[in-house]
């Protein structure tokens, strides 16, 4: 069953077969990688192009793996040559990437059976939020003049409306007339609270306030 059906020969049928499955399982991984995540179009349409693609370069370089990896990871680099790509698009590229490799050396069998695996570890993760940050995470970035010393001038604030909160960047703004303090936070309440932001606009001389969750979204 875990059989490559291309034999000694590569035959119309198998060609058939291999880039046949090719396409459906691009279109599955797009409809997993996609779900409960905004991605472009042109990112899905590439995970149901990529396994077909790549199907058809390792029939062309004969089974020769080590040719067809050296050309398949050429497939993989361009997205991230013209725009960053999320930890999360790398891993569907290089799974789009696996399933053309299985499907052109035949092994459709075996394509199926390993995106479905890769399908349920997937969803699985998105169910139970598998390393994200928890509800109340935030990142906060206050803005606030040159001559204003930042050292503990909100950690009053801070031990009133959060548990946690870790200062993690300072840079300037406004052609150096501004601090931009980002901090990571943890709220001790679900929602942002109106006077925990009314009380460091206070502070900052009602200068920019940003508080909102950190998209889950790693550059590579």
């Amino acid at each position: 069953m875990l059989d490559s059906v291309i034999g000694s020969e590569m035959t119309l049928s198998a060609f058939l077969i291999c880039v046949l499955c090719a396409v459906v399982l691009g279109f599955a991984e797009a409809l997993v990688f996609s779900r409960r995540e905004r991605h472009s179009a042109a990112y899905i349409q590439s995970l149901v192009l990529l396994p077909p693609v790549v199907t058809l370069v390792i029939m062309m370089v004969n089974g020769n793996i080590g040719a067809g990896l050296a050309v398949a990871g050429t497939f993989a680099l361009v997205r991230f040559r013209s725009a960053p790509g999320t930890a999360r698009e790398i891993a569907g590229l290089f799974l789009g990437v696996a399933l053309g490799l299985a499907c052109g050396m035949g092994y459709v069998v075996l394509a199926a059976i390993f995106f479905v695996l890769m399908a349920i570890l997937v969803l699985l993760m998105d169910r139970f939020r598998f390393g994200r940050a928890g509800d109340r995470a935030r990142t906060l970035k206050i803005a606030i003049p040159e001559n204003l010393d930042y050292e503990g001038l909100f950690d009053d604030l801070f031990e009133q409306y959060t548990c946690y909160h870790e200062l993690t960047r300072v840079r300037t703004t406004n052609m150096g007339t501004l601090y931009e303090l980002t901090y990571t936070i943890e709220l001790t309440e679900p929602g942002i609270s109106k006077e925990f932001i009314d009380a460091i606009r206070c502070r900052n001389g009602n200068l920019n306030v940003l508080c909102g969750r950190e998209a889950d979204r790693e550059v590579m």
